[in-house]
């Protein structure tokens, strides 16, 4: 698969802070990629960079590979679906969906071809008489999708979509936007801060801090395999439990180790490689999540099939297979290659 947008060593700083700082990505063609971050960390900066809304005071910015990067906006081949849905209050559900075909001079046939296809596509037929007021936010960001169909260009940007959206109705949203870029075969680049959305819509998803690139890849890698510390807090949900690596015997000095909150097993008093007590028990039907004072920082969370209450106080172990632990240098938080200590022999888990 060819890279259909590139940036190489792109940087655009504000007085200083935030922006982008010596920038390189490659997108590939057809591929749904995601920008994802905290506030702050370059995401949107680096569509903008893409969009052309920002010029970059060093570096190149490629599609399809041509040089666009002194091009403006109109003449890089792409639609843009913004948080806001950027939608004309008085123009109805068709007339908002053809304002740029009519504003390129598109014939009133393909007008009305290209605009009976993004209806049926976002499921909006029915609908085109309306104004943006007689919508559900659902139904006005779907708008915004099919104006981006509409305009038959290769490339969507996409900055944080759904952010105004009720969590229902994200969900069902995100499931649209990812089955119709599948079926368009649309590059698509898509900025967000929500970590469960970039591992559910992804091809590949582009983790940033402070400018730069902190871990890239496909979701279940990063899920895996994190880079750094940072990469490992950031994704998942929960994300990843973190300890000093003090509390366990044998661990390097200056380490975090790292287990996901469905690797942890509970076992009785006495067992397993750390013993705590419990702080809270969360159940959500079909798992319970139980918080665990170990003598770190924060509470641990340790997620269990089905139902299981323990008394705040109840004393439990902790326990994990040798893979499952992930080693982190705590100054630099680099992933690190060390073993985890061999588990001692446990009795019957409590959880099961």
């Amino acid at each position: 698969m060819s890279d259909f947008v590139r940036l190489d060593g792109v940087t655009r700083r504000f007085d200083g802070q935030g922006g982008v700082e010596d920038l390189s990505l490659a997108v590939p063609r057809g591929a749904f990629t995601v920008l994802l971050g905290p506030s702050g960390c370059g995401k949107s900066t680096t569509l903008r960079l893409i969009a052309g809304l920002e010029a970059p005071e060093r570096g190149r910015v490629l599609i399809g590979g041509r040089d666009v990067t002194a091009a403006p906006p109109a003449e890089r081949g792409l639609a843009m679906v913004f948080q806001s849905y950027a939608l004309f209050p008085h123009l109805t559900v068709a007339e908002n969906i053809v304002f740029g075909l009519r504003v390129r001079g598109l014939s009133r046939a393909e007008r009305a071809a290209r605009l009976a296809d993004a209806l049926a596509l976002t499921g909006l037929a029915g609908l085109e008489r309306r104004k943006p007021a007689q919508l559900s936010g659902g139904q006005r960001q779907r708008v915004a999708l099919a104006r981006a169909v509409v305009a038959g260009h290769p490339l969507c940007l996409m900055d944080e979509p759904l952010s105004n959206l009720d969590a229902k109705l994200r969900h069902g949203v995100r499931q649209e936007i990812r089955a119709l870029q599948q079926r368009l075969g649309m590059t698509v680049v898509y900025v967000t801060h929500d970590q469960t959305e970039a591992m559910a819509m992804a091809d590949c998803v582009v983790l940033m801090r402070d400018g730069r690139i902190e871990q890239a890849g496909a979701p279940a890698d990063l899920y895996a395999r994190p880079a750094t510390a940072f990469a490992a807090g950031f994704i998942g949900s929960p994300p990843m439990v973190l300890l000093p690596g003090e509390l366990l015997a044998g661990a390097p000095e200056n380490s975090l180790l790292g287990i996901r909150a469905e690797d942890i097993r509970l076992l009785p008093p006495g067992d397993g490689l750390l013993q705590g007590r419990v702080v809270a028990n969360e159940f959500l039907g079909a798992e319970t999540f139980v918080y665990l004072d170990v003598g770190g920082p924060t509470p641990i969370s340790a997620r269990v099939p089905g139902r299981f209450e323990q008394a705040p106080g109840t004393p439990l172990a902790i326990s994990w297979a040798p893979d499952a632990a992930h080693w982190f240098d705590r100054d630099a938080g680099r992933r690190l290659a060390v073993p985890t200590p061999a588990m001692p022999a446990s009795r019957e888990d409590p959880s099961s």
